[in-house]
């Protein structure tokens, strides 16, 4: 008797100590203090780095790792801060992919991509007459495909060593003690204001009477209270009970088809990455339904015969060739590539040296091929996305890129549960030929079908030297996505840039349709007056990307980098 007696007392301690708060690092005068930050754009670490799109939500990352958590630990505690902090693109209301690799050298690949809800169709954005309504795929209820954050971060926990209650925690707190927002993030919510009003059926904290400003408190108590019941519930606690109900309430207010099934059933999958070599260093990236490891695979592929090296940084010779690359790869996306669970990815055949010298048989480095002569291989057999990239102690490296597809998503923010959903199933083909939101064309393979994921360029990415960690990288921007990986990955390997100028240096973008060459302003105007004279169009525009980057140097250290184009920011130790 006295046994059990002893034996209840322990299991009561027991409760008792699992049922304590988790104390907080997060408030005013704690090691995040979130009235008070500043941004971090890089930083040499001896031993552990984050680098993501917000400093507190890096900051957590580096917390938890200094805490005992490794590299997965990290990127789940980003992601939930992010979801925070970074509404425009972070999320529990979206979906992402998770590449990692273990310090034993295993490979990780989570894909927690959106999927197309059971009542979806392969015409549903259709009208009578066969025309697109782009506006039901893009904004409001129709427009969200079901969410896979919280089920991605669920499976991430398997190669994580804390608690996910620990993990969680800066998330809440945030959440509900607020934090200062930038001049940027209030600049976004009054750009949005009109949109959250129009697409929302109820109050959110993200929308008040007067404009946002810099210095000003963001408070979401709602987002809190969903958070509390993920951290309480686990997986459940976002995919059934309260939270699904209030996701289903948000759906038949605005006519949208996500129902408790769709939540209930939705898993996230492993994925084998897509691996190559490219001069000496081992590549790996994302597989499908991500289309961003064929398209870095086949781009390097091709230019890899070629001394891109000694061509220089952005001379006409190199952009050229990168350009002409990056036409054939997207042209290949168009026609071939979908998920794999309901499309056959020729993945080996896209990937295959052969096959890509064909591709690139008709180069010409005199002038600017056509479009419309360029088609996809013959084969027989989103832009406010957000990155994050982390290494530990031990030489864990992930690297993440998640999604609500277009800023702030669908604009549709759940009542009562305080989050946005995505505006994901514009990443379908709503039909076959026309143009997404980011111009991108697709066909069969990429067309809605019920429990589909949509294609993404999302490209989550790693990269060995003499097999060991070298370099972490990703970023967000849409269709440009694959492109600046690709290109600050020839910046560091071919040009031999620092991580900084790698990411930092202008960019340019071609994705087969439409036939233009996009820059950044300040591209070299005098390479760019060349690629016009050879027959090139040339379109200037805003910053592309937000790339995140941490290389491993000789000396072990890890050199961390916050792209300049937004609040970006580093943190490590």
């Amino acid at each position: 008797m006295r046994k059990i007696v002893v034996l209840l007392l322990a299991i009561g301690c027991m409760q008792f100590l699992t049922a304590q708060p988790v104390p907080s690092i997060v408030g005013a005068g704690k090691s995040i203090d979130p009235y008070k930050y500043s941004i971090v754009k890089k930083a040499d670490f001896s031993t552990a780095s984050v680098s993501s799109a917000h400093p507190l939500a890096s900051m957590v990352g580096a917390a938890m790792m200094q805490k005992g958590g490794n590299a997965f630990d990290a990127a789940i505690a980003t992601q939930l801060a992010l979801a925070v902090v970074y509404p425009g693109a972070g999320n529990i209301g979206g979906g992402g992919f998770l590449l990692g690799r273990k310090s034993n050298g295993e490979l990780i690949g989570i894909d927690y991509r959106e999927a197309a809800p059971a009542k979806a169709s392969r015409d549903m954005y259709l009208d009578k007459n066969g025309n697109v309504q782009m506006a039901l795929s893009q904004t409001g209820h129709l427009a969200s495909g079901i969410p896979g954050t919280i089920a991605g971060l669920f499976a991430t926990l398997d190669y994580a060593r804390l608690p996910f209650k620990q993990l969680i925690q800066p998330a809440i707190d945030l959440a509900e003690k607020g934090f200062v927002i930038s001049e940027k993030e209030a600049a976004g919510l009054n750009a949005t204001k009109e949109s959250f009003s129009k697409f929302t059926t109820r109050p959110s904290a993200l929308v008040k009477e007067a404009k946002w400003k810099a210095g000003d408190t963001l408070i979401q108590k709602e987002l809190a209270a969903t958070l509390k019941r993920i951290q309480k519930e686990g997986a459940r606690g976002f995919y059934e009970g309260e939270t699904a109900k209030l996701i289903v309430e948000e759906m038949q207010r605005g006519n949208g088809i996500i129902t408790l099934d769709d939540l209930k059933d939705y898993t996230a999958k492993l994925r084998n990455p897509v691996e190559f070599d490219y001069r000496g260093h081992r590549i790996i990236s994302f597989a499908p339904p991500s289309s961003g490891g064929i398209i870095i695979g086949q781009m390097l592929k091709m230019i890899e015969k070629y001394p891109v090296g000694s061509y220089g940084f952005q001379t006409l010779k190199s952009v050229q060739l990168m350009i002409e690359a990056e036409r054939r790869a997207y042209a290949d996306r168009a026609e071939h590539m979908g998920d794999p669970d309901f499309y056959k990815v020729p993945v080996k055949t896209l990937l295959d040296e052969t096959y890509l010298a064909q591709r690139m048989s008709d180069y010409n480095p005199e002038k600017a091929s056509a479009s419309v002569a360029i088609k996809a291989g013959s084969i027989k057999e989103s832009e406010e996305t957000t990155h994050l990239s982390i290494i530990d102690g031990d030489g864990n490296m992930v690297s993440v890129t998640t999604t609500l597809n277009g800023g702030y998503g669908s604009r549709t923010i759940v009542g009562g549960a305080g989050f946005l959903l995505n505006n994901e199933m514009d990443d379908f083909s709503v039909k076959p030929g026309v143009p997404n939101m980011y111009g991108a064309v697709g066909g069969e393979a990429n067309s809605i079908q019920p429990g589909k994921r949509m294609l993404s360029s999302m490209t989550p990415t790693l990269v060995l030297k003499k097999n060991k960690p070298y370099v972490v990288i990703g970023t967000p921007g849409g269709t440009t996505i694959p492109t600046s990986v690709y290109q600050a990955i020839v910046n560091i390997i071919d040009f031999s840039m620092s991580a900084d100028d790698a990411v930092n240096k202008p960019k340019f973008h071609h994705q087969w349709l439409p036939d233009e060459v996009t820059v950044e302003k300040d591209f070299d105007a005098g390479v760019k007056k060349q690629l016009q004279a050879m027959g090139y169009k040339i379109t200037e525009r805003a910053a592309i990307g937000r790339t995140e980057a941490i290389r491993v140097l000789a000396n072990g250290k890890r050199e961390t980098v916050a792209d300049k184009r937004g609040d970006d920011s580093v943190a490590g130790f």
